[in-house]
C-alpha cells in the first residue's frame, strides 16, 4: 500500500517538547483518518473499532495513559514502512545546520511524532481529544518498525519562520510475514 502525507509547520531539533511532537501528530490525524475511509483499509475498519466483534475488532488500538492511539503500521499484523520524505526548508540547499535544528535531530522529532506515544508523559497533559480524536490515528505503533528511509531536502521559497517545513512524506505500507489480514491491507 502506497500513499503520501503531508505536513507544514514547525519541525524543531529532538529536544521538541512533548506538545511539538504531539501537535505534529494532531495534524497528520486527518490524513490518516480519512485513510481508513479508502481501499483496502475500508474493508479492515473493525481493526481500530473497539465496539465491533471478532477476531480483529480495535486490535491496532492501543490505550497510553487514558487515551486511544490506532496505529496503522504495527506489530499486531507484521506491518512495515519505507518512507521517502521531501523536507522543504528555508535554509541554503546542502546547509545541515538550519534554524530550528540540524536535519537528523529535526528528522527524530518527526518520527517520535509519526509513532503514537509510548508513554503518558509523551502526551500533554493539557490535551483533551475531540471526539474526532478518539482514536487518534498514527502512522507507527513504534519508530522501529521503519525498514527504511530516503530524505531530500531543497529549499521552500515561501516566506515565513525559518523554523517551519514543508514535508512530503510518502509512505509504502509492506509485511515480512504476510497473513490473510495484512494481505488484505497492503494490497
Amino acid at each position: 500500500m502506497f500513499f503520501t502525507l503531508t505536513y507544514d509547520g514547525i519541525l524543531r531539533g529532538s529536544r521538541s517538547s512533548a506538545a511539538v511532537k504531539h501537535d505534529i501528530r494532531r495534524s497528520l490525524h486527518p490524513q490518516l483518518k480519512a485513510l481508513w475511509q479508502l481501499p483496502p483499509l475500508a474493508t479492515r475498519s473493525e481493526a481500530i473499532d473497539t465496539e465491533a466483534t471478532g477476531g480483529g475488532a480495535g486490535r491496532m488500538v492501543s490505550t497510553v495513559g487514558s487515551h486511544t492511539f490506532a496505529a496503522l503500521v504495527n506489530d499486531v499484523y507484521h506491518l512495515r514502512a519505507r518512507l521517502h520524505i521531501l523536507m522543504l526548508r528555508r535554509d541554503s540547499p546542502g546547509g545541515l545546520m538550519t534554524h530550528g535544528g540540524d536535519i537528523d535531530n529535526r528528522l527524530k522529532t518527526l518520527f517520535d511524532a509519526l509513532q503514537r506515544p509510548q508513554h503518558p508523559q509523551e502526551i500533554p497533559a493539557d490535551w483533551h481529544p475531540s471526539e474526532d480524536e478518539s482514536p487518534l490515528h498514527c502512522l507507527l505503533g513504534d519508530d522501529r518498525l521503519v525498514t527504511r528511509v530516503d530524505v531530500d531536502t531543497a529549499r521552500w521559497l515561501m516566506p515565513g519562520d525559518p523554523a517551519e517545513v514543508r514535508l512530503v512524506i510518502n509512505v509504502e505500507v509492506w509485511t515480512p510475514s504476510p497473513t490473510y489480514w495484512s494481505l488484505g491491507v497492503i494490497g
